[in-house]
Order: C-alpha cells, then structure tokens, then sequence
C-alpha cells in the first residue's frame, strides 16, 4: 500500500486525521462561543449595574450661572449622590425649586440650583453685613472658599433659626448669589431637606479639573 494513502486515512483512536481535525475546530469554535457569551454576560451585568448605580445612587448635574464661583464655574458638571445621605454644614448640595424637577431641568427661575450649606436645623445664622462675616451659633465661620464676602443683603432679616428639617444655605460668590438671605427661595430663605437632590462630591468636567469636592 502507497504510504501516502495510508497515512492519509490514518486511524487514530477510531478517527482519521482528518477527523481529528475537524473535531478540534468545533470545540475550539466551540469554546471560543462560550468565552463571548461568558464575557457578554459580564459586560451586561457592568452596564446594568453602572445604570442602577448611575439611576439611584448617582446622579450628573451640570452647573449653571457663577453664584458658586471660585468653586464651581458655569458649565462644570459634577457627581451628587444622595443614598442614605443628610445634609452637613460646608456640604456643596442640588436643591430643586420643587418637588418635580430634574437635575436637567435648567428653565429659568424653576430649575435646580446648588448652594453650600451654612447651617442645618436648630441652628442660629446671623450675619454682619458691614463686615462680611456669617455666624452660626455665636461663632465666625471661616470660609475660605468664598470668592466674595457677605456684604448683600436680601429680604431675610437676621438673626434666623433654622427649623426643623430644613438648611440654610449660601454660594460662595457671595456678591451675586440667590440663596437663604431671600425669601424667594425656599420658604422665606429656609430649605426644607427633601428639596436636596444630593450632594456634589466630585466634578467630572472639565477632565483637567476633574476630582473630589472638598467641604472647604
């Protein structure tokens, strides 16, 4: 018998070679299936996961207008998240105009604004408008994060006590920042605590700003 014929038709353990072959490539087509799928699958559970996440736990909200300047510039976006979370003095924090609004919802004089919080319930806010100086109980707040000082005043009269279940709250650009000095804002200047759509803790764009907010 020719040996090319021979080795040609070969049996191996009951198969040819070329059987041997054929029969490699499907297990490796295969194998190669239930890689993808397997990788399909952790891909879906990633996205499904940073959509929850990105749903309930957090939130992108863009940054309008300069009453948060030096802190936050018109057009920044930043991170806010509120799971289980409870507004503290020097928070940065998304409040809505009212219980409806979105963090997209930018219409003129009804979409959200953001603020740093000055003082949470029971606390007492009064403020030197002569010198600048914002107090809280009794003492001096030293905000180096302002880029102006308080020296506006609105239509709230000081001193003013918190009430329950609500903040006070400023921006840093002090000189032309809507918030509690005005009794347009919230109820006579107070906000009540289920208003906050979360807490800003970290800034996204630009990239080269990109990193956490401090509370100072």
């Amino acid at each position: 018998m020719n040996n090319d014929n021979f080795e040609n038709n070969e049996i191996y353990a009951g198969e040819t070679r070329a059987q041997m072959r054929e029969r490699k490539r499907q297990q490796e087509t295969k194998d190669n299936k239930k890689d993808f799928f397997e990788w399909l699958d952790v891909v879906s559970v990633a996205l499904i996961t940073v959509i929850i996440i990105f749903g309930f736990v957090f939130r992108i909200a863009t940054i309008s207008g300069t009453s948060m300047l030096d802190t936050l510039k018109h057009n920044e976006k930043v991170i806010i998240t509120n799971l289980f979370y409870e507004p503290k003095q020097s928070d940065i924090v998304v409040i809505s105009r009212n219980m409806y609004n979105s963090t997209e919802d930018i219409n003129e004089g009804s979409g959200p604004i953001i603020k740093r919080v000055i003082a949470t319930e029971n606390q007492t806010v009064d403020i030197d408008f002569e010198q600048g100086i914002v107090y809280v109980d009794g003492v001096a707040l030293e905000e180096d994060y302002i880029s102006t000082p308080t020296t506006v005043k609105h239509s709230v009269d000081f001193p003013v006590t918190v009430p329950k279940g609500h903040i006070f709250v400023l921006g840093d650009n002090r000189a032309v920042s809507l918030d509690s000095r005005s009794t347009s804002i919230g109820n006579n200047g107070m906000i009540d605590k289920r208003y906050v759509l979360g807490h800003a803790v970290f800034r996204i764009f630009p990239f080269g700003e990109m990193g956490l907010l401090t509370n100072k």
